[in-house]
């Protein structure tokens, strides 16, 4: 099981701050990809990933990062400092 959390304006558009997520996903992009088939808002959150970025156990990675032994994956937009 995997703890999958959403912030910013992803968190706004699925309506949940996170969720336990059973997945046999090796990587970042097989979880996208299962969060996809549930259909909207999943599949319209997780269409253009150019605005999106993750963290698996708040290590920020690329989609194709591992998710061997993971506990947390987190998504959110790019952010700015300031």
């Amino acid at each position: 099981m995997i703890e999958l959390r959403y912030f910013a304006w992803i968190r706004e558009r699925i309506g949940l701050n996170g969720e336990s997520f059973a997945s046999g996903a090796k990587d970042v992009s097989s979880v996208i990809q299962e969060l996809r088939l549930r259909g909207a808002p999943y599949d319209h959150v997780f269409a253009d990933l150019s605005g999106i970025r993750v963290a698996v156990d708040q290590t920020v990675v690329e989609f194709d990062g591992s998710l061997v032994g993971a506990r947390e994956v987190a998504f959110f937009p790019p952010m700015t400092g300031g």
